[in-house]
Parts: structure tokens; sequence; C-alpha cells
């Protein structure tokens, strides 16, 4: 995959962990910042499936749904 240059402002003291991490781990930063990227979009996104599923259990149980509202 392809990857691009990007530039961001953070906390000193964030950098410094991450720099430390960076060395603990023996990983690169630009590889701890691709990683924990990934995870924040993965645990961020709603899945569209998920999405669909809620909507059809709302419709299909909504006689439920008001009767639970009583």
């Amino acid at each position: 995959m392809a990857k691009i240059k990007i530039s961001s402002k953070v906390e000193q003291r964030e950098w410094e962990a991450l720099q430390a991490l960076a060395a603990e781990s023996k990983q690169s930063i630009a590889g701890l910042l691709s990683e924990a990227l990934a995870d924040y979009v993965r645990k961020r996104r709603l899945r569209p499936q998920v999405m669909a599923h809620l909507e059809n259990s709302i419709g299909e149980n909504e006689e439920l749904g008001q009767l639970l509202a009583r």
C-alpha cells in the first residue's frame, strides 16, 4: 500500500511517550502511528452491516418497543 507523509502537532508529553514506546518495542514511530490510526478508525467507524441490522431489528420489533415504552 502506498504511504503518504502527514504533519500534525501533538503534546510534547505524548510525543515523548511515543518515542519511549517505539524504543522499548523496537518499532518505528511511523509503524506505531500507522497501527494507532488503524485501531482508532476501526473502533470509531460503525460498520454499515451493523447499522442495517439495527434498523431492521427496530422495524421488526416496533410493536414490542411501543409496549415496552409504556
